[in-house]
Order: structure tokens, then C-alpha cells, then sequence
């Protein structure tokens, strides 16, 4: 078997791995007390308690081995035996947890990688999006779809990332320029070339920024929907109201990128989620970035964030005269206002059982990558969802969302993005700073112990 395409929804284990797993005994919790380290493991972590991120209980100490960068079993912890003497045999590396948990990598659905980047600023666009991604990845975010804005350099990195070697950054699925044009020849013509750079979504805006901008009409982004529907991509809308919300839904956009923010949502916009099965991505923190700043907010001093932060983007949005021109601005107010209905909406999405699935919209001016994931999650709590959905969303449910069978879960197969956290994150949302390291592919990823 081959391993499927980047960019093919539901890539799948390479040969090798399958050929291990097809040799592999698969033991999970409940059999045999008996283990034995797999001929094709690289790591073996034990003492380890396993959230794996299908909605199943956390379980009991155990043995989770990676191979080839893909979880090749989660088993119980041996009632004999020495799990760190068969390693040392096998000549595998390991690493004893001290009953600590492990958690899939967190899956960003709605990012943005090397937005703020500035020609001739002594950094070259490639090298900048893989420092943001290394970011991203040190506060546990090990897939970002980034959509809208990315040029050639950052399709290198997505097809890089999503090789069997370690990259020591994110994963990356791009979109390419989003597509906007006034009627539907013109998008038309823009969608082809957007799906001809090999995108993994297309993007497109529906929105009049609070009325000072001209709206994409109804036939416009039918058009781009269908013609990105010809190409076999989907179309990830942004979006405010819950009318063209509606209307999107019908025309068959792929994702719900943004919350509905204009009032709450009824019975109808919920039957359409429920319906389509499109996801939908709260973004909670877009909206704290756009009010945040007419002064110097609290989050500054949080040593989460100080530890591992782009200077250049605290000292911009720090500037007396920018923090002056957002208190002026009628716009902050308003979504702030939107902030509160944005939570509303989750909370009756969420009991609805429309499929939430983690995004912040991070990456734009003093949109913090990474640290403003862990706010989304905060955001998240407030409004009502349980540390569990929470988890789920931003794992198994994003995973599903991208159409991704290879990420999101720590099943046999999958790819070993994770996170091991020194305290239950299902007990106390806030344990998710409790980061001792981050992996992706299997490879440790530099700095990303927290404290």
C-alpha cells in the first residue's frame, strides 16, 4: 500500500507501518497482563494514562509504543516484568511517564501561519511560517489548517510536514489565496487558479465588517463553492450573520469558519448544521483580539505567554497611538458585544450536537499562535463545554472535520502527535499548561516543556 497524498483526505499508515500493525498482537485495556516490545518500535512510553481522543475513558497506566511515527499500540502496564528492562533489551528508547497523561496533539482548524511576515525584514518568508509553526507545536498545536493569505514557500512546508521524517514544527494544510471577485465569472476564474496551487481548502470572506465593506452575494460564493467542488475541495466560509450562514450552508460550504455572531441561532440555522454535518469553529479568541488592545491587557503578564512569544508583535500592539485608535473605535465595542453571543451560540450548538470543531482564527497581529489556543479553550469552559468536549473537538472531532484519518487520535495507525501533561486535563481544563513535552511524529519537539 501506498501512503496516500498529502493533500487525500483520510491519509492512511505507510506500508511499513501496516506490516507492523498486521504482525502486531493489538492489546488493549482488559487482556492479557502479558507485553513485549514491538519489533518495530522507536519509543516506548509506560506508567502513562491515555486519553486517545475517540470519546473513550482515560485509562489505567499503561504502555503506549511508537514506531515509524505512528502509534503502533496502547496496552496495560504488565502485572510482571520490567517495561524499561525489555526496552533496554530491544535496544528501544524509553520514558517513564510517573503516571502522568497523554493527550493527542491539538488540531487548529482556523489558523494563520506567516501573516504578519514583512518583506525585507531580515527574515525570509519560508524560514518565518517554520518558526511559527515551532511555535505553534511548543504549546501542543500540532496541525494548523491555515486559511488564507499563504504563498509558495508555505506549500513546501505543507508537504514536508506530512512526510515520515520529524520537522520539529506543525503540521500544515493551506488554503492559498482566499478567493474574493464581484460576480461569479470573476471567482470563477480565481477558484482555478487557486486549486491549480494544489490547496487543501478554499477560503473565501462573506462578510461586511460591521457595514463598511461590500458583502460577497449569494450567487458570487455559489460559484466558487461549486467550481471548488469541481476541483474536489471544499470551501471554508468566513462569516458574521446568521443569514448567510443559512445560505451558505445550502449552497454546500464545507466549514462554518467563524461563529455566528449577529444574535442567536434558531431552530432553522440548527437543522441546516445538523443536516449538512459541516462543522463549525467558534474562533472565540478573533473576537478578544479586536478589543484587547486599548490598553495593555492582563494576558501580558501571564507567564505562559512570556515564555514563548513573538516580542515584535507585544511591542506593536503596545503602541500608544494603535491603542488609542481601538479605544476610538466603535468596532471593538461591537465585538465584544459579539463575544457574548459567539459563546451563546456554542453553548446551544454544542447541546444540539452540531460538531464543534477547534479553530481560533491565531496568527494575525497580536492573535498569539499557540498561547491563544489555550485561551480558545478557556472561552470555551466559560461557555459552557466540559474540559471532555473540549479535548474532543480540538482532536478526534477536528481530525473528522478535515477529513484527516491519520491525525487525532492515539489509535493504532495514527500518527504520533501528542501531548504528555504532568496533571489530568479532563479534571481541570487549566492542566493543559501542565505541558512536559510535546511530540510530533514521534520526535520530541524542542522546548516545549512548560515550566
Amino acid at each position: 500500500m501506498r501512503l496516500r497524498n498529502h493533500s487525500a483526505p483520510g491519509a492512511g499508515p505507510s506500508r511499513s507501518a501496516w506490516l507492523a500493525l498486521a504482525a502486531l498482537p493489538l492489546c488493549l485495556a482488559g487482556c492479557s497482563s502479558a507485553m513485549s516490545v514491538d519489533p518495530a518500535a522507536d519509543l516506548v512510553i509506560y506508567n502513562v494514562r491515555v486519553w486517545d481522543g475517540t470519546g473513550a475513558e482515560t485509562t489505567p497506566p499503561s504502555v503506549l509504543q511508537i514506531g515509524g511515527g505512528r502509534v503502533l499500540s496502547v496496552s496495560p502496564m504488565p502485572e510482571e516484568g520490567d517495561v524499561r528492562g525489555m526496552a533496554d533489551a530491544a535496544g528501544v528508547e524509553s520514558l517513564d511517564a510517573n503516571t502522568w497523561y497523554v493527550i493527542p496533539g491539538l488540531i487548529n482548524t482556523h489558523g494563520h501561519v506567516a501573516g504578519t511576515w514583512i518583506p525585507n525584514a531580515g527574515v525570509e518568508y519560508r524560514e518565518y511560517a517554520s518558526r511559527e509553526l515551532a511555535r505553534y507545536a511548543r504549546f501542543g498545536v500540532t496541525t494548523v489548517n491555515s486559511l488564507g493569505g499563504e504563498r509558495e514557500p508555505a506549500f513546501e512546508l505543507r508537504d514536508a510536514s506530512w512526510g515520515d521524517g520529524a520537522s520539529g514544527r506543525a503540521r500544515l494544510l493551506v488554503s492559498g489565496p482566499v478567493v474574493t471577485g464581484a460576480n461569479p465569472e470573476e471567482v470563477m476564474v480565481i477558484t482555478d487558479r487557486v486549486a491549480a496551487m494544489g490547496p487543501d481548502w478554499i477560503k473565501i470572506r462573506v462578510d461586511d465588517n460591521l457595514g463598511t465593506t461590500t458583502k460577497m452575494t449569494p450567487e458570487t460564493y455559489t460559484a466558487v463553492i461549486t467550481r471548488a467542488r469541481d476541483h474536489g475541495l471544499r470551501v471554508a466560509s468566513h462569516l458574521f450573520y446568521q443569514e448567510d450562514a443559512r445560505g451558505l450552508l445550502r449552497a454546500g460550504t464545507g466549514m462554518v469558519a467563524h461563529s455566528i455572531r449577529d444574535g442567536p441561532v434558531d431552530e432553522e440555522t440548527i437543522a441546516l448544521l445538523l443536516e449538512t454535518g459541516v462543522c463549525y469553529v467558534p474562533t472565540l479568541t478573533r473576537e478578544v483580539s479586536t478589543y484587547a488592545y486599548g490598553e495593555r491587557p492582563a494576558f501580558f503578564d501571564d507567564p505562559f505567554l512570556a515564555f514563548d512569544v513573538d516580542s515584535a508583535q507585544v511591542v506593536a500592539v503596545s503602541d500608544p497611538d494603535r491603542q488609542a485608535r481601538v479605544r476610538a473605535s466603535g468596532a471593538a465595542e461591537a465585538y465584544g458585544r459579539a463575544l457574548e453571543i459567539a459563546q451563546g451560540n456554542l453553548a446551544l450548538l454544542s447541546r444540539a450536537g452540531v460538531p464543534i470543531a477547534f479553530g481560533t482564527d491565531s496568527g494575525p497581529m497580536g492573535r498569539f499562535q499557540g498561547y491563544f489556543e489555550h485561551m480558545e479553550m478557556e472561552l470555551m469552559a466559560e461557555a459552557g463545554l466540559s474540559p471532555a468536549h473540549i479535548l474532543r473537538s480540538a482532536t478526534g472531532v477536528a481530525a473528522d472535520c478535515l477529513g484527516r484519518s491519520d491525525i487525532g487520535t492515539l489509535e493504532p495507525g495514527r500518527r504520533a502527535d501528542f501531548i504528555v501533561l504532568r496533571a489530568d486535563p479532563l479534571r481541570e481544563l487549566a492542566n493543559m499548561r501542565a505541558i512536559e513535552g510535546v511530540w510530533v511524529g514521534g520526535e520530541r519537539i524542542d522546548g516545549s516543556r512548560r515550566f
